[in-house]
């Protein structure tokens, strides 16, 4: 498996693939590679004949309080992960290579960027949607792969894609959770013991949200407030948003007709966590 660190090498290696034939994947992360990413990997490998990962952590996307310069980096750790699922390159850049000195240009998907994790993190899918878009760029992927996880993310950048009539097709996958089910995330590692067990009541939530659905509910507020008594039971955990929303415009719902996406996000200690599902 090749490292390679800069836009030309990561746009010559994709260009020798196609001129060979062969299909290019795309698997944006930030690194930290857990369980869920391996099957972002293992998906591309399986439909593409040639799997980049880019490993990144963009601090467009990070707000000035949060956690870019703690966010956890283990890049070995991280290609021998990308190796064993069938990547032929990691595309691991410094900053200065993605955003060069005197960079002025940005990707703003207006009202998609304001919703969901947009309100509370202001500017984050503004820094997500140039970020995707330069990789996009650079190593013009036939297909992208994202987990449903980020699925706000999901839909700003399908958005973007339909907008900027980009060729490449984005494949999203299903979540991966522990056995508990708490959603895989990079961000799990900072939780403590405690902060662990009261960071269940995320999926609780989604589990429940379906469960309602399965039995017949559809009021978008019966299941919300349902939501909020779940963790309201927790209540060291402060909520940030429970929502159901249209995956494509992110606007609220008053019915949860099939494919209604209900997203969470909820701050345990000082960790933001997301969780979601496509209901119906």
């Amino acid at each position: 498996m090749q490292i390679l660190r800069t836009v030309a090498e990561l746009r010559q290696w994709s260009r020798a693939c196609r001129t060979r034939g062969q299909s290019v994947g795309l698997v944006p992360t930030m690194g930290a590679l857990h369980a869920g990413h391996a099957s972002l990997i293992c998906a591309a490998a399986a439909s593409c004949a040639q799997v980049a990962v880019s490993i990144f952590v963009n601090p467009t996307q990070f707000g000035p309080n949060e956690d870019y310069a703690r966010y956890p980096r283990t890049f070995d750790a991280d290609c021998a992960l990308a190796a064993s699922e069938g990547a032929a390159v990691v595309f691991a850049p410094p900053v200065e290579e993605i955003y060069p000195a005197g960079a002025a240009t940005f990707v703003d998907v207006e009202g998609l960027s304001n919703r969901l994790d947009g309100q509370s993190r202001p500017g984050h899918f503004r820094g997500v949607a140039t970020v995707v878009a330069k990789l996009f760029i650079a190593a013009e992927p036939d297909r992208a792969f994202f987990g449903q996880k980020d699925a706000a993310q999901v839909a700003v950048l399908r958005r973007m894609v339909t907008d900027l009539r980009l060729a490449t097709e984005l494949v999203v996958c299903t979540i991966v959770r522990e056995p508990d089910g708490l959603a895989l995330s990079s961000r799990n590692i900072y939780l403590s013991p405690a902060e662990r067990t009261q960071a269940l009541v995320l999926g609780r939530a989604v589990r429940q949200a379906e469960s309602l659905v399965a039995q017949g509910e559809r009021n978008s507020s019966a299941i919300l407030a349902a939501a909020a008594a779940t963790f309201a039971a927790v209540h060291e955990v402060r909520v940030d948003y429970i929502e159901l929303v249209n995956w494509a415009t992110l606007e609220p719902v008053e019915t949860a007709a099939p494919g209604t996406l209900f997203a969470v996000a909820a701050h345990v200690g000082p960790t933001r966590l997301i969780d979601n599902t496509i209901l119906g």
